[in-house]
């Protein structure tokens, strides 16, 4: 294929890069995404650059399991038609015009910073995480940290408060301009340019807009003399952004910015808070241990307002939170990035490398705390997935609580610990099959057991995610309730009724056919990657290619008979069509059947269909 490179995301802690095509529309999606290896990078890479290359390309994945990651969806937002891997000879027809602001700033960062520092340093001024280790970064999603790595609210704040304060500064010192401008207007004028080209260096990312807009809204009634931050300013937020992006409300990022605003806000609204956060007249002592105090509950608030939506999207939360955040933000807003900016202008002259080392210094305290946060008891807790009802109706006792005023607001707390008991009751499923049916994992002892042990770090972390396991998950090989052998695994689980039997395939080679449908016969559940001949029928399920096609990833819970799927009967989301649809067998979602082929797209198999990626069925002995 060939295309324009829209969009290079170095990735150094995979050794990839990460490149976002506009393709020439010859068979392929009009935007792929495709991962490199930085070896077969070229020179002459870049934003803007015309390259050929030959790539695997697939239809973006739906979730391997429910309560999974839906990326079909969010490619589908974001236009992109396909991703794959790109594979050398990479020819460059039209090399770029130059390497970008955003590229050549992050190379400097992490020329003057090595590791994850340095990609927390990249990720704090473009935007750019790449170079932050996986080890570092689950660290600091489990202390709870994860927010400092994307630019959101807390950065732009830092960078307009900063810009304020030294324009209101520098202007102050001449009398002449003091007494004939509106000081504060002009600063105000500077801090919302300091936002926008900030979201402009940062990638201009969703999250980052988002905070953006957040800003110029606050700026924007400062300048007009009103109260900058209320309920209803949020709420105009929140609006400006759906009428843009209206996929937004459903993510995470969305959730997690807003109600965190709206937390904060509606705690500094109460009466006896405002009047405790007020500034009097005491020692420095007593300042400081009640700025503290104020510091941790607004962190207590804010971590048990976001616990739900977090529980909800990554089935995970943490207890440390509020605490880490007490050290950790002031040290990156007051520390980590104003002596980045310093040592960035003093590279201009040659003067960088001690305030690089001062920055070193700052990152590797802030890396102390997430590792040692992280490895506590309980810093983060794995949970089922939670249903959309709870969800519902803690979000609505939430929103009932910081609407009102008056003392009817308390009613508000009935639906969250509805909501928090119904959460804390789901159970964890006991069988999560992926769509492709290649993996299994078992709940065994409390334990969660994989069928394939040479199973991705993406997999693993996703199904003992999705399993509400906070662990590695072990070789179900090696557990005593299960026997394996190189082909297959026959594992026997118990509930509360009866014994379970589930036969699962975990190999490509033929298997005998009179000894599978023996296993079939004997057992309750069956799962292979292959298609099954219909004379394999279990006592219940028979989870094979076919069937998954269909139903997407599968998560069971034995006690309850409770069987989820990721797709379901009926849905006509696009991102869904391509998938079940007939002409194509997996053409991506933005490559929509042609001609003849485009009157028979269904969206759900009908019997007797066979898609054409589907094999034929085997004649001879073995499957």
């Amino acid at each position: 294929m060939q295309g324009k490179v829209e969009r290079v995301e170095p990735l150094p802690a995979r050794d990839l890069i990460r490149l976002t095509l506009r393709s020439d529309g010859a068979g392929v999606p009009p935007r792929v995404r495709i991962n490199l290896p930085i070896g077969d990078a070229p020179d002459g890479l870049g934003e803007g650059a015309v390259i050929g290359l030959r790539a695997r390309l697939m239809p973006p994945a739906d979730a391997a399991v429910p309560g999974g990651y839906d990326f079909a969806r969010g490619a589908w937002f974001a236009g992109i038609g396909a991703t794959g891997r790109g594979f050398a000879p990479v020819r460059v027809i039209r090399r770029a015009a130059g390497e970008g602001l955003r590229a050549g700033l992050t190379s400097h960062i992490l020329s003057r910073l090595p590791g994850s520092r340095g990609g927390i340093a990249a990720a704090l001024a473009t935007g750019d995480e790449g170079a932050i280790t996986l080890a570092d970064a689950d660290a600091m999603r489990r202390a709870g940290l994860a927010h400092l790595l994307s630019v959101s609210g807390l950065h732009i704040t830092a960078a307009v408060g900063a810009t304020m304060l030294l324009v209101m500064r520098l202007l102050a010192l001449s009398p002449w301009l003091a007494i004939r401008w509106r000081l504060p207007l002009v600063a105000a004028a500077a801090g919302a340019l300091a936002a926008i080209g900030y979201t402009w260096l940062t990638g201009s990312q969703v999250p980052t807009i988002r905070s953006c807009v957040a800003a110029l809204l606050v700026l924007a009634a400062l300048v007009l003399g009103r109260e900058a931050m209320t309920l209803r300013l949020v709420a105009g937020g929140a609006i400006a952004v759906m009428l843009v992006w209206p996929e937004a409300v459903t993510g995470p990022s969305f959730q997690l910015s807003f109600t965190a605003i709206a937390a904060i806000v509606t705690l500094h609204d109460h009466p006896r808070v405002a009047g405790w956060f007020r500034q009097r007249d005491e020692s420095w002592r007593r300042r400081i241990l009640r700025e503290g105090a104020a510091l941790l509950l607004t962190g207590v608030v804010v971590e048990a307002a976001l616990m739900p939506i977090a529980v909800f999207h990554f089935h995970k939360a943490g207890l440390y939170g509020a605490a880490a955040n007490i050290v950790a933000i002031p040290l990156t807003t007051f520390v980590v990035m104003p002596l980045e900016a310093a040592a960035l202008l003093a590279d201009t002259v040659g003067l960088g490398p001690p305030v690089w080392w001062l920055t070193d210094l700052a990152l590797r305290l802030l890396l102390v705390i997430a590792h040692r946060v992280a490895a506590l008891p309980g810093s983060g807790i794995a949970l089922p997935t939670m249903s959309a009802a709870a969800f519902a109706l803690i979000v609505g006792g939430g929103l009932w609580l910081m609407l009102w005023r008056t003392r009817v607001r308390h009613w508000g707390l009935l639906p969250i610990l509805l909501g928090g008991w119904w959460m804390m009751q789901a159970p964890a499923p006991d069988l999560l099959v992926t769509g492709d049916g290649r993996h299994m994992a078992v709940r065994v002892d409390g334990r969660l057991a994989l069928l394939r042990e040479r199973a991705g770090d993406y997999t693993r972390a996703m199904l003992a995610e999705n399993g509400g396991i906070d662990g590695e998950p072990l070789p179900l090989s090696e557990q005593a309730a299960a026997r394996c052998s190189a082909d297959a695994c026959i594992v026997t689980l118990r509930s509360t009724e009866r014994a379970w039997r589930i036969v699962a395939t975990r190999s490509a080679y033929p298997v005998d056919r009179a000894a599978l449908i023996g296993a079939c016969h004997a057992a309750d559940i069956v799962v292979s990657e292959r298609r099954l001949p219909r004379s394999c029928r279990p006592r219940w399920l028979r989870l094979d290619a076919p069937l998954l096609r269909r139903t997407g990833g599968i998560a069971i819970d034995l006690e309850s008979r409770r069987v989820r799927t990721v797709l379901q009967p009926g849905d006509r989301h696009p991102w869904r069509i391509a998938r079940l649809s007939r002409s194509g067998a997996g053409c991506p979602t933005i490559c929509p059947a042609r001609g003849r082929a485009r009157a028979r797209s269904a969206a759900v198999h009908r019997r007797g269909w066979r898609d054409r990626a589907e094999p034929s069925r085997p004649r001879d002995g073995n499957i």
